[in-house]
C-alpha cells in the first residue's frame, strides 16, 4: 500500500509581532509575503495589537461620536457618527485601507442599513439622565417605589376588612362600634363612695400565706369517665342536658359557714368563687360586684341574687367587640348565660352513670330532702392572714378519679366556642393538630375566665383541672352543641404558663380584707368600674338588696358628691343607723343561725 506524501503548510514568521506579517515587509521572502498576502482577509483592516489588548474590533459601540472631541482627526472621509468606521480606525490606529488593498472610497459610503437609535426604555429619558448624571437621586426614587408598594398593600388590607365586616355582618348594618360596658349594679344616689382602688395598685402586692387547714369535706362525687379523654374533633360528642343542679348559695346563707362562724372558727368568711374574682381582678373588663356585710368582727363576702358572678365571661379580654343587643345570641349577656348552661351540662356529662359515689362527712348544706344533687364536693378550708385573723372558705369539687391507687380530685370547666370568625381560630381544624395555638388564642380572649378557673382550682387543691372545647353545631344555633376536645393540666403548672402568681393573688385579698376590716360594722359594695380599671367601695342602706329594697338607676355622671360637712354629718348618722341595726341583727342573728 503507496502512502502519499503530507505537505506541511508554510507558516510566516512574525518578527515584529503578533499574528500574520504585514504583506509589504520587503525583508520576507517572495514565499513568506505570498503566504502572507493570502492570509489575509481582502478590505478587512487588521489592528496591531499586544497580548493586553484585544485581537481586533468591528465595530466600536462604546465610544461617544456624538462628541466632537471624540471624532477622528481631519483627513478621514467617513462620517463619524455612524457605528461601522473603519477608515476612521485605520486614521486612528495607524494601518490604511490601502495597505490591505482595499478601496478607501467604497469603505467610505458604507452605512449601516438601520440607522435608528436603540429603543429608549420605559421608564423614560428622565430615569436615563439621573441614571448617569445625577446618582443621588437614585435612593429616592426607590423610597417612592417602595412606599407605592405600602400604599398598595394598604388598599389590599382595606378592601379584605370591607369584605370580611360585610360577610360578617349584614350588609346593610354598619360595623360594630365597640360595646359600652355598663355597671353590674345600679349605683343609688343614697349612696356613699369611701374607696377607689386602681388596678396598678394591685400588681405590687405580695403576701405568702401558709398551709390551709382543711376544716370540713360535704357532699358526694362521681368518678370521672376517661373514655372521654379520647375525644377529637373527627370523634366527637353530642353535649347532652341534665335535669339534677349543683346549688350554689351566697356565703352568709350557707348553713355550715354559719355554723363555723358560731363557733368562732375564723373571722373572714368566703367562697372560692368569690375569692377568685378578687384574686384575678386586675384582669377582668367587665363589671362585677360584691356585696361586704360586717358583722361584731366578722367580715361576710357575698354575691347578689342575680349577680354576674352567676355567669361565665365570654371575650371578655378580647379586642374583638361583641354585639350590644342584649336579644342577640351573641351578646355578651347571651354568651354568658350560654357558657353556665354548657358548663354545668359539661360537668355532669364526663362522669361515670354507674351510680357509684364517693360520699364524705356530711350532705350538701341547703339541700332540701329528695332533691337530685349533681356531682359536687364542698370543701371547707382555713387560711391563716395573721396572728389574729383567719379566712374560711369554701371551695368546689366536681369529680374524682383512682391514678396510681390514690383519690384525686379534679375540676371540671368548658370552654364554649360560638363563632370562629370572633375568635379566629376554627377549633375543628386547629385542635388535632395545634392545640396549643387554640389555647393561647383563648388566653387572650377569656384570660380572666381562665385565670380564675386556675385559682378556684389552686384553692380547692385539686389535683387535676379538666378544661373541655365545646363548640355549637351551627354558628347560629346556640341550643345545640358538641364536645371536640378535653384537657387536663394541674393547676400549678398551668397558674405558671398563664403568669398567675399565688403571692400577688392573696396580696390582693389581705389588703382588701384589712381594708374592710377598717370600716364600721355595716353593708357594702365593692364595684367593679365599667370603664375603667378601679373598683370601688360603696357604703349601702342595711335593707340594701332585699326583697322590699327599691333601686333607683341613677346615672354616675349624675351623682353630686356631698361637701365634707355633709360627709361628716352622713357618716355620723349612717355608723349610728348601722350601729343600731346590726344590734337587731345581732339579736335575731343566733335564731337564724339555730
Amino acid at each position: 500500500m503507496v502512502f502519499e506524501a503530507f505537505e506541511v503548510g508554510t507558516v510566516p514568521f512574525n518578527s515584529d509581532g503578533w499574528g500574520p506579517p504585514d504583506a509589504s515587509d520587503t525583508s520576507s521572502s517572495a514565499s513568506s509575503t505570498s503566504v502572507a498576502a493570502a492570509n489575509l482577509l481582502p478590505n478587512v483592516p487588521f489592528a496591531s495589537f499586544s497580548r493586553s489588548e484585544k485581537l481586533g474590533r468591528v465595530a466600536d459601540w462604546t465610544r461617544a461620536l456624538s462628541n466632537p472631541s471624540a471624532r477622528p482627526p481631519t483627513g478621514s472621509k467617513s462620517d463619524p457618527s455612524a457605528v461601522f468606521d473603519f477608515s476612521a480606525f485605520a486614521v486612528d490606529e495607524g494601518f490604511g485601507l490601502a495597505n490591505s488593498g482595499g478601496n478607501a472610497d467604497e469603505d467610505a459610503a458604507f452605512r449601516l442599513v438601520d440607522g435608528k437609535p436603540p429603543p429608549r426604555p420605559k421608564f423614560g429619558p428622565k430615569w436615563r439622565f439621573n441614571q448617569y448624571h445625577n446618582r443621588n437621586q437614585l435612593p429616592q426614587r426607590r423610597d417612592e417605589e417602595v412606599e407605592a408598594k405600602k400604599r398598595e398593600a394598604e388598599k389590599d388590607r382595606a378592601r379584605r376588612d370591607r369584605l370580611y365586616n360585610l360577610n360578617r355582618n349584614n350588609i346593610h348594618h354598619q360595623r360594630r362600634e365597640a360595646a359600652a360596658f355598663k355597671s353590674s349594679v345600679d349605683i343609688q344616689p343614697e349612696w356613699n363612695m369611701l374607696e377607689q382602688i386602681p388596678f396598678s395598685t394591685f400588681s405590687k402586692l405580695s403576701f405568702t400565706v401558709q398551709e390551709p387547714e382543711d376544716l370540713l369535706l360535704c357532699g358526694g362525687l362521681e368518678y370521672y369517665d376517661r373514655t372521654f379523654d379520647r375525644i377529637t374533633p373527627k370523634a366527637e360528642r353530642r353535649l347532652e342536658r341534665f335535669k339534677n343542679r349543683s346549688f350554689k348559695v351566697t356565703t352568709s346563707d350557707d348553713l355550715v359557714i354559719r355554723r363555723l362562724a358560731k363557733e368562732d372558727k375564723a373571722t373572714v368568711f368566703a367562697t372560692d368563687a368569690i375569692l377568685a374574682a378578687l384574686m384575678c381582678a386586675p384582669r377582668s373588663v367587665y363589671s362585677w360586684d360584691l356585696v361586704i356585710q360586717r358583722v361584731g368582727n366578722k367580715l361576710f363576702f357575698d354575691k347578689r341574687d342575680g349577680s354576674a358572678l352567676d355567669l361565665l365571661s365570654v371575650h371578655e379580654t378580647s379586642q374583638e367587640p361583641l354585639p350590644e343587643a342584649k336579644d342577640d345570641i351573641n351578646s355578651a349577656h347571651s354568651l354568658g348565660m350560654e357558657a353556665a348552661f354548657i358548663n354545668q351540662n359539661f360537668a355532669q356529662q364526663v362522669l361515670v352513670k354507674n351510680g357509684k359515689r364517693e360520699t364524705f362527712e356530711e350532705p350538701i348544706p341547703n339541700v332540701n330532702e329528695g332533691e337530685e344533687n349533681a356531682s359536687i364536693a364542698y370543701r371547707y378550708r382555713r387560711w391563716k392572714l395573721d396572728d389574729s385573723m383567719y379566712l374560711v372558705a369554701r371551695c368546689e369539687l366536681q369529680s374524682t378519679v383512682d391514678l396510681n391507687n390514690q383519690k384525686s380530685f379534679l375540676t371540671l370547666n368548658a370552654l364554649n366556642e360560638f363563632d370562629p370568625k370572633y375568635s379566629g381560630v376554627d377549633w375543628r381544624q386547629k385542635l388535632e393538630t395545634q392545640r396549643g395555638a387554640v389555647l393561647a388564642n383563648e388566653l387572650k380572649n377569656n384570660g380572666n375566665k381562665l385565670a380564675k378557673w386556675t385559682a378556684q382550682a389552686l384553692l380547692a387543691n385539686a389535683d387535676m383541672m379538666k378544661i373541655g372545647f365545646v363548640s355549637r353545631v351551627h354558628p347560629r344555633d346556640h341550643f345545640n352543641h358538641v364536645i371536640l376536645s378535653i384537657l387536663g393540666y394541674k393547676p400549678k403548672d398551668f397558674a405558671g404558663q398563664i403568669n398567675l402568681n399565688t403571692n400577688n393573688m392573696w396580696g390582693i385579698v389581705k389588703s382588701i380584707v384589712d381594708l374592710c376590716m377598717k370600716l364600721s360594722e355595716g353593708k357594702y359594695v365593692l364595684v367593679k368600674d365599667p370603664s375603667k380599671p378601679q373598683v370601688r367601695i360603696y357604703e349601702v342602706p342595711a335593707d340594701a338588696f332585699e326583697n322590699d329594697y327599691v333601686e333607683e338607676p341613677l346615672p354616675e355622671d349624675e351623682q353630686v358628691q356631698p361637701t365634707e360637712e355633709n360627709n361628716a354629718e352622713g357618716e355620723a348618722e349612717t355608723t349610728n343607723g348601722a350601729s343600731s341595726t346590726n344590734e337587731a341583727t345581732e339579736d335575731k342573728k343566733p335564731d337564724d343561725q339555730a
